[in-house]
């Protein structure tokens, strides 16, 4: 097993999905690459109390106008169709970050009536070793990091948005993707061409104020493996907690039954239960939460803990 580097520069930095990007390193399956990372709004610094910042500079249009993402990544022996297994070793916050809500016309704000007005913003002080966050008005939370966009560009031609999830992964903002967990991605293109970025060093189940508290990372290491004998349609992950089945659509009922079709394969392939006996025991032991509800495509995780079917 070989590990990598990859800091966040002009030729590692991108931000949209596209089989056409050139990958910057070439790895074989089991390796590992460190990633540090920008914020997910391209940011050097934190907010000043003007509300600007130095961002990273030059960028080009529509390449980066989302998320930013460092990779991509190509896997030797990665195919279309077999599973990529991202290994969640560490993930280190950096030293700020920030959130906000309101004051932009986002469907919830215009719902919760506070699309009107100022942005209400708060910079955060992080201090990875106690896993604390003290905001600039001396709110302190708990940090639980994680990535919230990990993926794969669908086998389609032209750009595509970092914004939404997909199948193939993308902004999936799921909040158990801890270190410690491993994430099951379908493979799309050949090698795979995975990127990651969009730092959160915590985030509550919905994301319901649009960002989470937006951070870049030191170190996020990731294990990689291809398996051609796995196959799913849909991301899954298996945490230190639970195993856990996504699904994505703009209905949230939608999502919910992808998610929940998914756990019932799982549970078949676990414990060899037909759909009907996986759904009796999964409505006594699959809890449903809502992954984010804020990207346009709205996800839903089933979540199965370990132990809980004996």
């Amino acid at each position: 097993m070989t590990n990598y580097s990859i800091h966040p520069e002009r030729s590692t930095l991108h931000g949209s999905f596209s089989r056409d990007l050139e990958p910057v390193i070439t790895i074989n399956s089991g390796d590992s690459v460190c990633f540090s990372t920008l914020d997910a709004g391209w940011g050097l610094e934190p907010f000043s109390p003007s509300g600007g910042r130095k961002r990273f500079e030059p960028r080009e249009s529509p390449r980066d106008g989302g998320h930013a993402l460092c990779g991509p990544v190509f896997i030797r022996g990665a195919k279309p169709g077999m599973t990529l297994e991202i290994k969640i070793n560490e993930i280190r916050p950096g030293s700020w970050g920030w959130n906000s809500a309101g004051g932009f016309p986002h469907p919830i704000n215009k719902s919760l009536g506070v699309a009107d007005g100022e942005e209400y913003h708060l910079n955060w002080n992080l201090n990875s070793n106690l896993m604390l966050g003290t905001s600039d008005k001396g709110h302190k939370v708990t940090l639980r990091p994680f990535m919230g966009v990990m993926g794969m560009p669908p086998d389609e031609p032209g750009i595509h948005s970092t914004f939404p999830p997909r199948y193939c992964g993308g902004n999936i903002d799921c909040k158990e993707l801890i270190a410690g967990s491993t994430l099951f991605l379908p493979i799309p293109v050949s090698g795979g061409l995975f990127s990651v970025g969009d730092g959160h060093a915590v985030q509550g189940d919905g994301e319901v104020g649009c960002p989470a508290l937006e951070c870049p990372m030191d170190a996020v290491n990731l294990e990689f493996r291809v398996h051609e004998n796995i196959n799913i349609s849909m991301p899954r992950a298996k945490t230190p907690t639970s195993w856990i089945t996504m699904g994505f659509h703009e209905d949230l009922d939608e999502a919910s039954i992808i998610a929940l079709d998914g756990m019932l394969n799982l549970m078949n392939e676990l414990y060899g239960f037909d759909r009907k006996e996986a759904l009796a025991l999964a409505s006594l032991v699959v809890d449903l939460r809502i992954t984010q509800m804020v990207n346009g495509v709205r996800g839903v995780h089933a979540m199965l803990a370990h132990g809980s079917i004996r």
